[in-house]
């Protein structure tokens, strides 16, 4: 699934809906292929569509589609409507790792421009790492708190602000003034240095006095309406999510981040602490461990076993080979599929696991049977297989619909 976000700040959700939602829901089904279904959701300001694919479609190629429709559709939106930001989804797409940041005496201002600026630049390096912006904190604006009474009593309004700010803070490229042997960079005084520079811009000309921004208000160094507020340990913070992209190892990524996370957190204020808080590498690793365990008591109870039963050296050593050499198999079967190692591969291998002991064991006592009547060892072991073929195989398709049946 991807998702397309649109930003329009001031438009209700009805004209969201009628402007920009169902115009770009009508291009993408003329031009994106294999598209399942579309979901859109508008509100005041936002526009959310979520494109969902058949199965099999080719994620990359409808990304591209979906970015190229993005770009071309503008010019049919409401002037100033800038391209949606888009988000790729799918059944894995889940937080991996989740850290909290802030601390006392750490304005949720700074918190936030620390993490966008320096923390999230930094780990967004690591080989298959993906984060989205972070939750929380405050957007730094600079922002003109304007007068009611004083802009009506000199006959302005917002738009004369507006307008005013528009053209006095530019950026030109003056480019360079070759003077004698040296050349200069010219640089022009088109955009101020500091935030009080800005109330100094006039606005308009009353009877050849000049009304200058100061008088109708005050420029500061502010920031943007919040719409979404972090709390740590009692006080604000900010809420960074790192997700995996692609094939990378939940592993690979999770320990790449804890890794760079001291080195990072070094050119930080001191006032701004990291903490871990959601982390799936715990139950990844605890779903290994669960695998190995399980697979060493299955392949030692089974052998001590066949051993004592049996009193077969030879059926024990293929016993404890089999289990392990059956695994590696099937993580050999799952790469060409181009499936990953995960909590739910993981959890059927573990209930393959006895499955594999108990054909492995019918099948042994089968075979050791066949050696018992006089036949030959390949033949005994051939006879053994085909007499428990269809039964082994009836078993495992049983278990395996309890299994799913008990899983959904």
């Amino acid at each position: 699934m991807i998702a397309a976000a649109f930003n329009y700040s001031g438009l209700n959700a009805e004209e969201m809906e009628e402007r920009i939602t169902s115009i770009y829901e009508r291009s993408l089904t003329i031009t994106v292929n294999d598209i399942e279904h579309i979901e859109s959701q508008s509100i005041n300001g936002r526009a959310i569509i979520k494109i969902f694919f058949q199965p099999g479609a080719d994620v990359k190629s409808a990304i591209a589609e979906v970015t190229s429709i993005s770009q071309s559709i503008l010019l049919q939106l409401p002037p100033g409507t800038t391209a949606p930001f888009l988000l790729t989804f799918n059944a894995s797409s889940v937080p991996i790792l989740q850290l909290g940041l802030g601390g006392r005496g750490l304005s949720e201002q700074r918190c936030s421009i620390t993490v966008s600026t320096f923390i999230r630049t930094r780990l967004i390096t690591i080989n298959g790492c993906a984060i989205p912006y972070p939750y929380g904190g405050k957007q730094r604006g600079i922002v003109v708190d304007i007068d009611p009474t004083a802009m009506q009593s000199k006959g302005l309004s917002p738009a004369d602000v507006t307008a005013a700010i528009a053209k006095q803070n530019l950026i030109i490229p003056a480019g360079t003034s070759k003077i004698g042997q040296f050349e200069y960079a010219v640089d022009l005084n088109s955009s101020p240095d500091t935030v009080n520079a800005f109330n100094d811009f006039p606005i308009k000309v009353v009877n050849g006095t000049p009304i200058y921004i100061r008088d109708i208000g005050h420029v500061r160094d502010g920031f943007a309406p919040q719409t979404n507020i972090v709390r740590q340990d009692g006080t604000r913070g900010v809420l960074l999510t790192v997700m995996k992209a692609g094939n990378a190892s939940t592993l690979a990524v999770v320990d790449g981040v804890r890794k760079l996370l001291p080195v990072v957190a070094a050119t930080l204020p001191p006032e701004l602490k990291i903490q871990p808080l959601a982390d799936q590498s715990i139950f990844v690793r605890a779903s290994i461990n669960g695998v190995i365990r399980e697979a060493v008591i299955a392949a030692c109870l089974t052998g001590l076993m066949i051993l004592l039963f049996l009193g077969s050296w030879r059926s024990t050593v293929i016993i404890a080979i089999s289990i392990p050499l059956s695994i590696l198999t099937s993580i050999i079967v799952l790469s060409f599929l181009h499936e990953t190692i995960n909590i739910m591969t993981l959890g059927g291998l573990a209930l393959a696991v006895g499955i594999l002991v108990d054909d492995a064991t019918v099948e042994i006592e089968n075979v050791n049977r066949n050696l018992d009547q006089g036949k030959e060892i390949v033949h005994a072991i051939l006879d053994g297989a085909s007499q428990i073929a269809v039964p082994a195989l009836v078993s495992t398709f049983a278990s395996a619909s309890c299994s799913c049946r008990c899983s959904s």
